[in-house]
């Protein structure tokens, strides 16, 4: 089976069959060195790269890595694709976010690593290895850096009023309740309708996976009862006003959480670095907890965030390629200086022993924090993306961003199903087969 080149291209094929059909991409056919050393180009948006990757260069001399500085995001992948359609200008390695490996693979942009993966399936929470196979048995990539989600409280506020960190959904709504009631400026969290991948990880940790592959075909689910569960609750809060409905990231919601009034935040483990930024004064006072739990009986939980790094189907040299990404994300000198040079949460199992012994500075009065980390990454659901999240995530701003400013719970769940009938009529109108 031949693999279209333009994701437009993409008919009945999905990216099961894609793998499994006679796959020329795989790594190893295009690998000859001709007995020279081998160079090898990385295009990376993580920060300060080039210093994790002097490790490789050090103890490879046969096979040398240049790291090429990228935008991250929607620019990375369109300068790849780019270069993949014009034959020519693509790197050998590329940092890819989780979110955009279904577009990268149907646009056969990256290649299937599978026969020199060996064990590493193992060496990664099963949410993280699933986003790089697409629930296939083809590889796509390494996975480099996951966001589980985590709950982040002030400490202090919590414990003038007498809580502790919900363990429940429920719980959590009962603080919003009590803290807002205790003083009317003060929010425990906020629906923020600019952040699509924030709502996503809600809904993954409630149990859903937005997209699929049946056969020959996709499927859309996301207007399904786990996200629904998700939006009605989230529709409920704001509705009673008991939370905020201002978007994430805005100097107002900087603001509430240097000056206090924002004492709550459900975020990721990289949050540390954002509230460091906004909310310097108020180190020490915070604390970091697992999400609340819809289920305690099993826990659950989503990312927010998180990347992979792919070896390109153009790459001459695949087979260093792929030994080089297992390295990057393996090895623990590697996984060291990704953690501190690069400030990423590296997604190997054994990065909190290796790369992760001591708190972010942010957290230095809570030395449990990398192990509340691990756990939340171990708990994390698997969740397959499409190949037009950006229509979908588009899709998300606009109508969320209406229901947030309507604050009426009906509007929520509304919400989804004006994003369940935008994906689906983008990927029938760009030529995906969809299940049913």
């Amino acid at each position: 089976m031949n693999k279209k080149t333009t994701l437009a291209g993409v008919l009945a094929a999905t990216l099961i069959l894609t793998s499994a059909c006679g796959n020329d991409d795989k790594a190893g056919g295009t690998s000859s060195s001709g007995g020279g050393k081998v160079e090898l180009t990385y295009w990376s948006w993580a920060p300060n790269m080039d210093k994790v990757v002097a490790g490789w260069n050090a103890t490879h001399p046969d096979v040398h890595v240049t790291v090429n500085k990228q935008d991250g995001g929607d620019p990375a992948v369109t300068k790849l694709l780019t270069a993949i359609k014009a034959g020519s200008g693509a790197p050998d390695v590329m940092q890819a976010e989780y979110q955009k490996m279904p577009t990268l693979v149907s646009a056969n942009a990256i290649a299937d690593i599978g026969k020199l993966a060996g064990s590493l399936k193992e060496k990664f929470p099963g949410s993280a290895w699933n986003a790089v196979t697409l629930g296939s048995d083809a590889v796509y990539g390494v996975p480099q850096d996951t966001g589980p989600m985590m709950f982040f409280y002030r400490s202090d506020v919590f414990d003038k009023l007498g809580l502790k960190a919900p363990a429940t959904w429920d719980d959590y709504a009962a603080d919003a309740k009590k803290i807002h009631q205790a003083n009317a400026k003060h929010y425990l969290g906020t629906f923020s309708a600019n952040d699509p991948g924030w709502f996503t990880g809600l809904s993954q940790q409630a149990g859903a996976s937005w997209w699929g592959v049946q056969g020959d075909s996709w499927s859309v689910n996301i207007n399904d009862a786990n996200s629904q569960k998700v939006a009605t609750y989230w529709g409920n809060l704001v509705q009673q006003g008991v939370i905020d409905n201002k978007p994430m990231y805005t100097p107002e919601w900087n603001a509430a959480l240097n000056d206090g009034t924002q004492v709550g935040w459900l975020g990721a483990v990289w949050s540390p670095g954002v509230l460091e930024g906004n909310a310097a004064k108020t180190k020490g006072k915070w604390k970091a907890a697992m999400l609340p739990q819809w289920d305690t009986s099993k826990a659950t939980n989503g990312n927010w965030g998180g990347s992979a790094t792919s070896v390109t189907s153009q790459s001459k040299h695949k087979d260093q390629a792929a030994q080089f990404i297992t390295w990057l994300n393996t090895d623990p000198a590697a996984l060291k200086a990704l953690a501190s040079d690069s400030n990423v949460y590296p997604a190997a199992n054994d990065a909190t022993g290796t790369a992760l012994t001591s708190p972010p500075a942010f957290f230095s009065n809570q030395p449990d924090f990398y192990t509340i980390a691990q756990q939340s990454a171990q708990a994390t659901n698997p969740f397959t993306y499409g190949p037009d999240v950006n229509v979908t995530f588009s899709s998300y701003n606009d109508a969320f961003g209406k229901a947030a400013e309507s604050k009426q719970a009906a509007q929520f769940t509304a919400a989804l199903a004006t994003m369940q009938q935008a994906t689906t009529t983008d990927m029938k109108n760009t030529g995906f087969k969809l299940a049913g």
